[in-house]
């Protein structure tokens, strides 16, 4: 098995998976923080230019950033935790200090002494001094709320103590928390591959015969299974999910009336087009994942064409997407090429992909919001960088006949950009997932 103890047993729907202790989650997450401020933190200052990052943040209000990097006993900073990492030009390491009565784990030692300097501003001050950097990168951040994590007061009594010639130095580390937080190392994807595995086991079983007795249960009975189910894993959920209904008789609800009033709660019925959107969370990866069901109807063995062929139509969606991306491309440049091309081959699309990972809407280029197809300000300026992972998220809309109306064909997996190009982390639905109705 991998030698960062995911322990994941089981290859069978059943999901019956030993899911890693606590220890050994601690130990496969302090592994990965070792090997990311090792291999990947030089390489990042090298690359925004920025010798000098100090992250502040206070306990119960941390840096989005500087949680990602705390150990895994650390669950939240403790009293003001200062940390500093400085790359001197001569060197291809970084050095990793703690402003910060205690060590931050065993990844940053804390150079602090109280004793012989009772003011942790001026022992801060003093550390800058003598390094003497070029840039010093703060995490405030415009575009990305993920980058902008140092809070007013600490700003400003850092600010207050700073001589003024450091603070000339002062740059925005918008681009460095930003690569920091974006950026997959090979120890990381190993286990990404199987936790969107498991992600996929958990949607395949929801909608199974195992959960759903069509004419008996609802779209809320399901969600609730999905939430026990992760619970019952040892994971945890990153959002709430949801199971929506499209049917022949019935209006699908638009984003505004879905997201402020839920999509309701509703007998499951044969001839059934069901969606979920889900997402589970576990050692600090995220997954995010829509897929469709059909529940067979009595007389039937397989979904109706003209849902298999609307399906084909999201997948060729997601083809022409994820053939535009470009390494140094714009979030506003994928999806303006890849609308143009989507109607020009006759689709109905709507592209809201967004950087996935730490977080589950994470830091890096977005491309598109629903409600934002012509291109979205700041975040969408933002260029594709390689090692980076994408929930795949989009929709195109399909006239039925049979139905006399529109459906959505909503999808969403996740999708890993790399040197060699993308590809999607363990696959995609590219076929509907068959409930029997008996």
């Amino acid at each position: 098995m991998s030698k960062f103890f995911f322990l994941f047993l089981c290859c069978s729907l059943s999901l019956n998976a030993q899911i890693l202790s606590e220890k050994n989650r601690a130990e496969v997450i302090d592994n990965i923080l070792q090997d990311k401020f090792e291999n990947l933190l030089p390489n990042l200052m090298d690359r925004t230019g920025i010798d000098m990052w100090i992250l502040i943040s206070r306990e119960y209000n941390e840096d989005p950033v500087l949680k990602t990097m705390l150990p895994a006993t650390w669950l939240n900073a403790r009293r003001r935790t200062i940390l500093v990492f400085y790359k001197p030009k001569d060197s291809n390491l970084v050095e990793r200090m703690a402003v910060a009565r205690y060590n931050i784990g065993d990844n940053i030692k804390s150079v602090w002494d109280k004793e012989k300097e009772p003011d942790q501003w001026k022992a801060l001050i003093d550390l800058i001094a003598k390094k003497n950097p070029s840039k010093i990168g703060l995490n405030y951040s415009k575009n990305f709320a993920i980058a902008d994590g140092l809070v007013k007061t600490d700003h400003v009594e850092f600010l207050e103590n700073l001589p003024s010639v450091m603070k000339q130095k002062i740059v925005s580390a918008e681009d460095l928390a930003v690569g920091w937080i974006e950026t997959r190392t090979p120890m990381e994807m190993e286990l990404y591959e199987e936790l969107v595995a498991t992600t996929h086991k958990i949607i395949a079983e929801a909608f199974s015969n195992k959960v759903i007795t069509p004419g008996k249960t609802t779209s809320e009975e399901v969600v609730w299974w999905m939430r026990q189910k992760v619970t019952d894993l040892g994971l945890e959920t990153w959002f709430h999910p949801t199971v929506d209904i499209q049917r022949k008789d019935e209006k699908l609800k638009d984003h505004i009336d879905a997201f402020s009033n839920g999509y309701g709660e509703s007998i499951i019925q044969p001839g059934d087009l069901l969606h979920c959107d889900f997402g589970v969370t576990y050692l600090r990866l995220n997954t995010d994942c829509q897929q469709h069901a059909y529940v067979l109807k009595d007389e039937e063995n397989e979904a109706p064409k003209y849902l298999i062929e609307a399906l084909s139509k999201g997948n060729k969606l997601q083809d022409i997407l994820t053939s535009n991306f470009k390494t140094g491309d714009a979030g506003n440049e994928i999806l303006k090429r890849s609308l143009s091309q989507a109607i020009e081959s006759g689709l109905k699309p709507s592209i809201y992909t967004h950087p996935l990972g730490l977080y589950g809407h994470s830091a890096g280029p977005t491309i598109g919001m629903w409600d934002s197809q012509g291109g979205v300000p700041g975040t969408g300026d933002y260029v594709l960088n390689p090692n980076t992972v994408y929930a795949i998220e989009l929709n195109n809309t399909v006239f039925l006949p049979e139905w006399n109306k529109e459906i959505r064909i909503m999808l969403e997996e996740a999708g890993f950009w790399g040197e060699d190009g993308f590809k999607y982390v363990n696959d995609r639905q590219t076929e509907l997932i068959l409930i029997p109705s008996n």
